[in-house]
C-alpha cells in the first residue's frame, strides 16, 4: 500500500501552521492553486477531510489533527536521516534566553517540533523579561538570546541594537472582553514589573501624553497578566501573539474616549553573535531563525 507524499505532507502542516492556504503559500515557494491542489490530493489520498477551510481560514478536522501529528514526526525522521548522510546533524547542548512576549501560546509546542526534528539537540531554555537578556548578552547565561525590540531601535541601555529579526507584531490597548467600556478615565494599568522594557515604554508614553493613570496590578509574567487582565483588573499593552483567553484589544471608539495614542509594532529578534561564538553556536542560530520566525 503506498504511503503519504511528503511534499503533500510538507503542504499540509505548513498550511495548518500558517492558518490559511493564502499565508502558507510564500512560505512554500507554490501558488495558491498548487496549495490547494497538493492538499486535495492529499485528502483523496487519505479518504477523509483534513482541513475545515472557512472565513477564519483553514483549521484541522480532527482526523486533520490526527495526521498533523504524525506528519511532522515522519518530515522531521526525513530531515534528520538527510542530514546525518551528509553529516549535518545539530548535535550539542544550547542554552536558549526567550522573551516571555514571544508567541507564549505557541512557544511550547515550537520548542518541542525542533527537539524532534534535531533529536541530538540538548536544549535548555529560559524564559526571561527582555531587559534581563539584553543586559545578558556579553555575559555567559546563554547562548542565544531572544529579546522584544520596541521602537526607536535601542535596547534598554540606550545602546544601538542589531541582531536577526524573527517577526515584527502590532500593539495593542487590550483589556477584559466586554469590559473596556468600565475603564475610568484614571486608567488602571496592569503590567509586569518595572524592570519590563514594555512596562518602562507604556508609563513613559502615557507621561509624555499627559494621560492619568495607576499601576492597579503587577504581575511576575506573562502567564499572570493574562489572569489578571481577564479577571477585569484593568488596561494593559501587549503584541498579537501574546494576547490571552477572555482579554481583547480595544475598539477605536474607546481607544478615541480614553485618549489612547496609536501603538506602533514591536520586533523579536536574536540578539547578535558574540565574537567568540562556536560553529555550532552559529549553526544553531540559523536553525532558530528559520524555525521560529
Amino acid at each position: 500500500m503506498r504511503g503519504f507524499e511528503t511534499d503533500q505532507l510538507r503542504t499540509f502542516v505548513t498550511v495548518a501552521d500558517s492558518g490559511s492556504l493564502s499565508a502558507a503559500a510564500p512560505r512554500l515557494f507554490l501558488s495558491q492553486s498548487s496549495v490547494s491542489e497538493q492538499l486535495r490530493k492529499l485528502e483523496e489520498r487519505a479518504g477523509v477531510p483534513l482541513l475545515s477551510r472557512g472565513r477564519h481560514g483553514a483549521v484541522p478536522t480532527p482526523a486533520g489533527a490526527r495526521l498533523l501529528e504524525h506528519a511532522r514526526r515522519i518530515l522531521a525522521l526525513n530531515e534528520l536521516a538527510l542530514q546525518e548522510l551528509r553529516g549535518h546533524a545539530l548535535e550539542g547542548e544550547l542554552r536558549l534566553a526567550v522573551t516571555d512576549y514571544f508567541r507564549p501560546g505557541e512557544i511550547a509546542g515550537m520548542l518541542r517540533r525542533l527537539r524532534e526534528r534535531y533529536p541530538y539537540l540538548r536544549l535548555h531554555v529560559t524564559v526571561m523579561k527582555s531587559a534581563a537578556i539584553d543586559a545578558a548578552a556579553e555575559m555567559d547565561a546563554f547562548d542565544i538570546g531572544l529579546s522584544m525590540r520596541l521602537p526607536r531601535g535601542r535596547d534598554t541601555q540606550g545602546r544601538s541594537t542589531r541582531g536577526t529579526v524573527l517577526r515584527r507584531e502590532p500593539l495593542a490597548w487590550v483589556a477584559a472582553s466586554g469590559e473596556a467600556d468600565a475603564l475610568p478615565a484614571t486608567l488602571p494599568l496592569v503590567l509586569l514589573a518595572d524592570t519590563c522594557s514594555l512596562h518602562r515604554f507604556v508609563v513613559q508614553l502615557l507621561l509624555r501624553k499627559r494621560l492619568p493613570f495607576e499601576i492597579a496590578h503587577s504581575a511576575s509574567g506573562v502567564a499572570g497578566l493574562h489572569l489578571a487582565l481577564a479577571a477585569g483588573l484593568g488596561l494593559s499593552c501587549l503584541n498579537a501573539s501574546a494576547i490571552g483567553p477572555g482579554v481583547a484589544p480595544l475598539d477605536g471608539g474607546t481607544v478615541a474616549r480614553l485618549g489612547l495614542p496609536r501603538l506602533p509594532d514591536a520586533e523579536f529578534f536574536l540578539l547578535p553573535a558574540r565574537r567568540s561564538q562556536s560553529p555550532f553556536i552559529a549553526e544553531a542560530r540559523n536553525v532558530l531563525a528559520e524555525q521560529l520566525a
